[in-house]
């Protein structure tokens, strides 16, 4: 096996470890973390598709990663548009100074955290099947 599929499996592995993280997360109402772990998700998902394309893979921004994988393949608008909600849980999940005030503990919700499951898995099952692995 070449050592860039390897790391394609690597990538796709902890992406699904994350997945269910988030949803472990989810369902004992750590919604802010649950939607940080979603965001973590589909990052490595990308990262396993620009891997899968010996593209060298940069930063956490989604959108960026996105626009790196449509330069060699066709990405849906439903994972851009995935991408574009859970690009906000990266930084204001986790650091209070994110918001005027407040934690984001209080700041994320049940909904927000079920979307957000939703849209790492979209993005997760997408790498799949760019990269063989689904």
């Amino acid at each position: 096996m070449q050592a860039a599929m390897r790391r394609t499996r690597d990538w796709l592995d902890q992406a699904e470890g994350d997945l269910k993280a988030a949803a472990d997360l989810r369902d004992t109402g750590n919604y802010a973390w649950s939607c940080f772990a979603s965001q973590q998700s589909a990052e490595k998902s990308l990262k396993a598709i620009l891997e899968s394309l010996a593209i060298p893979s940069i930063g956490h921004n989604l959108l960026l990663l996105v626009s790196m994988i449509s330069e060699k393949i066709e990405v849906p608008d439903s994972i851009k548009s995935a991408c574009k909600r859970l690009n906000r849980f990266y930084i204001p999940t986790r650091y209070p100074n994110a918001f005027p005030s407040g934690a984001p503990v209080y700041m994320y919700d049940r909904e927000d955290a079920f979307q957000a499951l939703k849209d790492a898995e979209e993005v997760f099952k997408f790498a799949g099947k760019v990269t063989g692995f689904a």
